[in-house]
This record gives C-alpha cells, sequence and structure tokens, in this order.
C-alpha cells in the first residue's frame, strides 16, 4: 500500500488561518500529477506550530479530499505518548490508512523507552504505524535492532529513514527482513535508498515538483534506476535550494512561485532570505518548473 512518491504535505495558511480550500485543491493537484499518497501533519505541515484541533482537522480534509484514491498516511508523533495516542485514534477515527510517529524529541528516550512508546501507540488503535526516525531533529536514534524488535508488532510496519546513512536501508533490512517498508525521509539521498532496498520517498520536494518525483520513484520500483538517476540530476539543486533554510519554508516559496498557495508560515519559522530565494528560482529552473 505504501511506496513510491507520497508528499509530506504543506499546510498552507491564509492570514494566518488553516486554507482548507487550498488544501483540497492540492490533493486533487497531487493526485493528477501521479503522487502514490499523502503524509499530512508531519513537521513539513508545521505540526509544531498547529494546535490540536487544527492537527486534527488537517488530517480530516485530507481523508476526505483523498475520498479512498490514495493511501493518507496521517501524522501522528509526539513525545508525549498520551498525546501520541490521541492523534493515532483520531487518524483511525477518520479513516486515514496509517499513521506516521516521530521517535520521541527533546526527551531522549532510550531504546526501551522507545519501545514502550511505540508499543503503547500500537496497542491503542487498529491502523498501521510507519516509524518515524530521525535523529538530527529529535536527537535520539532507534537502532535496526530496537525497529526489528518493534517490528514482531503486527501493526508496526515500516520506517521513514531520514538519517541519511544509506547503510542503515541494508542494516534495517537484514534486522527487519524485506517485507518491513523502508520509506526515505530525505530527498537527496531517495534515489541511492531505493537501490539499498527501500521502496517510496516522503518527500517534502513532492510538494513543489510532484509528477517528476512520482516518475522518478516509479522508475526505481521498475529497476529502471539509470532513468530515475536522470530525473534526480535535474531535482537535484531544488533538493539542496529547498533545504537551504528549514525545507518546509523553502517548499512554501516554491510552491508560491507556482502559484499553487501562500509562502505564508506560522513563528518562530520566518519568510526566506532573497539569496534562498534565488536559488530556489534556479532549481526550479533547472527543473524545468520555473
Amino acid at each position: 500500500m505504501l511506496k513510491g512518491s507520497l508528499p509530506a504535505l504543506i499546510t498552507p495558511f491564509r492570514n494566518g488561518e488553516l486554507d482548507l480550500e487550498t488544501l483540497k485543491k492540492l490533493v486533487e493537484w497531487h493526485i493528477g500529477e501521479g503522487s502514490n499518497g499523502f503524509v499530512p501533519v508531519g513537521t513539513t505541515g508545521e505540526s509544531p506550530t498547529l494546535t490540536h484541533a487544527e492537527h486534527e482537522t488537517v488530517i480530516e480534509t485530507v481523508v476526505k479530499a483523498s475520498a479512498g484514491r490514495v493511501p493518507v498516511v496521517a501524522g501522528a508523533g509526539s513525545n508525549n505518548t498520551v498525546e501520541a495516542i490521541r492523534f493515532v485514534q483520531f487518524a483511525q477515527k477518520v479513516g486515514a490508512d496509517a499513521a506516521l510517529v516521530v521517535t520521541p524529541y527533546y526527551n531522549k528516550p532510550t531504546q526501551r523507552g522507545m519501545i514502550a512508546h511505540f508499543t503503547a501507540l500500537h496497542d491503542c488503535a487498529d491502523i498501521p504505524i510507519i516509524i518515524y526516525n530521525i535523529p538530527g531533529r529529535s536527537v535520539v536514534d532507534m537502532t535496526p535492532a530496537t525497529m526489528a524488535e518493534l517490528a514482531k508488532l503486527p501493526r508496526i510496519v515500516g520506517v521513514k529513514d531520514a538519517t541519511g546513512d544509506l547503510a542503515r536501508v541494508c542494516d534495517t533490512r537484514l534486522a527487519c527482513g524485506p517485507d518491513f517498508v523502508q520509506l526515505s525521509g530525505e530527498d537527496a539521498t531517495a534515489h541511492g535508498f531505493n537501490a539499498q532496498g527501500g521502496i517510496g520517498c516522503i518527500s517534502v520536494t513532492a510538494n513543489v515538483a510532484p509528477g517528476l518525483l512520482a516518475r522518478m520513484q516509479a522508475a526505481c520500483l521498475a529497476g529502471d534506476f539509470a532513468t530515475a538517476l536522470d530525473i534526480q540530476d535535474k531535482l537535484m539543486p531544488l533538493h539542496k535550494a529547498i533545504f537551504t533554510e528549514p525545507g518546509l519554508v523553502g517548499a512554501k516559496y516554491a510552491m508560491s512561485k507556482l502559484d499553487l498557495c501562500s509562502d505564508e508560515v506560522r513563528l518562530p519559522l520566518t519568510a526566506l532570505e532573497d539569496s534562498t530565494k534565488a536559488l530556489i528560482d534556479a532549481g526550479l529552473a533547472h527543473a524545468g518548473l520555473l
């Protein structure tokens, strides 16, 4: 069910409020461009600055707009297990296909603590859970051995791996088995990630270039890594430019250049520096999008 290009959806704002009409239009656009699913209210969806009510509204809006045409993996992570349980149960209630749960950040649990956290989330509902391992943001790194222990649970089905370590893909494959879903969480290494055993990417750049990313992922899944590499070459300057500052800010700016949404973000994030805008403009041009 979960493979290919899955945009880590931005959350559009207008005058400080959720812009749900634009969000619905983006869902339609992405499906038309070939995106294979959606991941709303992850970090790219500005989950840290959404209220709980807004978080849930975005998930429900994306589920309804998708109408079962592609899977929806609802962002449901927290460093508070009780809060994460609320989000996982809500995701199931409104019809999301799976939940994406980040390793608890800031409070730095041990591997044993992460097993307890994810086990509680597994047991609280009946939808599949994708582990989101991003040590650069959460400070903790779930080891392949810990992941293998969690993979014994029937609804812990995969990982979004944002370590940037391509050898980790092989280690996880050996520890968890070939059926454990491995999705890249880093656009710049997604091509190599698939060559190592991944089957897709939860992508920030796919907010901007969904058609190209969908074709790249389809080529990888077909074993045509040469075609996929040609597409990656077109996108690499854009990948790098978008992440010059926080990626979601770069993605929103690029989308605003394509008249898809406003570039509005919430504090403590701010608008891009002019120098970063110039890099993104050049990346859009290199990819043939501008």
